[in-house]
């Protein structure tokens, strides 16, 4: 509250003199509770780590403060990112409190969905800025891996890990990725490059993958309605395909191996017993059973990420981005492994109220156009400005 207050006071003399700093000067933000801030508690949404606090701000954390963003709370996630579940309970779905946000950045996409705060930073390893955006009803990017700093970030996955926004439109994620981008010299997988973003062109003419059997096969009425909205837009649409392989099982090996090391003392000194979550498929018990996976198979599941590099470049070849049916689930996965962007947005609302999504995945470090093309998709569709009723 202390920090809130300061920063709005200095937000407000400096506009009050005509001194702005861009479009997040004086906005209020929410920051996943992995990310360090200074003299706060930064959680991790563990019990073991509740008292922690960081004795300075992560990178992403201060450029904020830079840009003149009032960070006004520290929010929820599942326990060491992982689900909806931490120490102090389950996070909830605005437009449906029976049902939980889904995770790891549950807090992040709940908030920004209820207008609790103007745009939140989540982090995704393997979909915890999608998942949650999608039940949400928010819009989530998650951006090239190395285009924003991971500095005072809890590292889950070094290799995997990436810190973006969540926000009420793509255009907003614009304003806050371009403010977090950038070299880091303390995080070395970061790069400098331009953004050069430009969301107000038209999209005529840009070149839209689709997967044409998987609409066929098994797109729903909202995913069709999807690429009838591209049309319109007059994006040209052309077909593409995944080969047919498992992307999920060697993610996820990966991300055993890798978490597992991150948590190396967590587990040796006992302290995951004190974990909420004790079921096979969450942390404590993940972080146990990958001590036993042999250097080899950690190995074998690199050489084959480095194959899976060569199938995203087919499937982009020829495409600024692509769109899927919601229920086509290898992009995921396969883009999580090789560090291509991803945006959520909604794409319809169910019969229950609930909002329901599209992800939209885009060239290495072409953010411009997956921001353009998700921003005139929000707006053809016309169903970004719905907010849940609170109270």
């Amino acid at each position: 509250e202390d920090l809130a207050l300061a920063q709005a006071r200095q937000a407000d003399r400096e506009l009050a003199a005509g001194r702005r700093r861009g479009p997040l000067h004086g906005i209020p933000w929410g920051a996943k509770d992995l990310l360090d801030t200074q003299g706060i508690a930064t959680t991790w949404g563990a019990g073991p780590f509740k008292d922690r606090v960081a004795d300075r701000d992560a990178t992403v954390v201060k450029k904020l403060g830079d840009a003149g963003a009032v960070l006004v709370a520290k929010l929820t996630l599942g326990a060491l990112a992982y689900g909806d579940v931490w120490f102090g309970g389950v996070t909830r779905n605005p437009w449906n409190p029976e049902q939980g946000s889904s995770g790891s950045s549950a807090g992040s996409a709940a908030a920004v969905a209820a207008g609790l705060v103007g745009f939140t930073l989540g982090t995704e390893t393997y979909g915890s800025i999608a998942s949650p955006s999608a039940r949400c009803g928010a819009t989530g990017l998650r951006p090239t891996f190395g285009l924003v700093s991971r500095q005072g970030a809890m590292a889950l996955c070094w290799s995997l890990d990436k810190i973006g926004p969540i926000c009420r439109s793509a255009e907003d994620c614009a304003f806050v990725v371009n403010a977090i981008a950038g070299r880091d010299p303390a995080d070395p997988s970061t790069i400098e490059i331009p953004l050069n973003l430009d969301l107000r062109s038209s999209v005529k003419g840009v070149r839209v993958g689709f997967f044409a059997a998987e609409y066929a096969r098994k797109g729903s009425d909202a995913d069709h309605a999807t690429l009838d909205a591209l049309r319109r837009l007059e994006v040209d649409l052309l077909p593409v395909d995944l080969p047919d392989r498992s992307y999920h099982e060697v993610l996820r090996l990966i991300l055993d191996v890798e978490s597992a090391a991150a948590f190396d003392e967590l587990t040796r000194n006992n302290l995951d017993d004190s974990l909420r979550r004790q079921d096979d498929r969450a942390w404590p018990n993940t972080f146990r059973r990958a001590r036993l996976i042999p250097a080899v198979e950690y190995v074998q599941a690199r050489r084959l990420r480095r194959r899976f590099l060569r199938d995203a470049e087919r499937v982009f070849d020829g495409v600024a981005l692509v769109v899927a049916p919601q229920s086509h689930a290898p992009m995921h996965p396969l883009t999580n492994m090789t560090g291509h962007p991803a945006l959520t947005i909604r794409q319809q609302f169910r019969n229950d109220g609930t909002p329901g999504a599209v992800t939209l995945w885009g060239r290495l470090f072409e953010e411009s156009a997956l921001l353009r093309v998700g921003a005139a998709l929000e707006r053809e569709l016309g169903l970004w400005e719905r907010r849940p009723r609170i109270g």
